[in-house]
């Protein structure tokens, strides 16, 4: 398995569907658990990196072990070893970009 790490790029809010849905409305805001420029790293297995959201992983999961199994998404992407993602909450949704790094994409075991 490749080293994946995954970085917060955009944390968005629907302020208007979270009036509409949530219970706190709009005063619930955007994620509060991650932050724009968050990293973590991925060790492999199914276990999730500390400090990471659960939700957001189940949501994200596949496309990590992909990209850490060498998995590729080009021609859509620009980039091998690399892809955006986000999480499923339909009113607070987090981007994520999910890469390989390291020493020619070293490989963990």
């Amino acid at each position: 398995m490749k080293r994946v790490k995954i970085t917060v790029l955009r944390k968005e809010f629907y302020p208007d569907f979270a009036d509409e849905y949530l219970t706190e409305g709009r005063e619930a805001g955007p994620c509060g658990l991650l932050n724009v420029g968050d990293s973590f790293d991925f060790e492999g297995g199914a276990r999730m990196p500390e400090g990471f959201c659960p939700w957001a992983w189940i949501d994200i999961y596949h496309s990590v072990t992909s990209v850490a199994a060498g998995g590729t998404y080009k021609p859509w992407n620009r980039k091998d070893g690399q892809t955006i993602v986000c999480c499923t909450d339909g009113i607070r949704p987090v981007v994520f970009r999910v890469e390989t790094f390291g020493e020619s994409d070293e490989t963990i075991e």
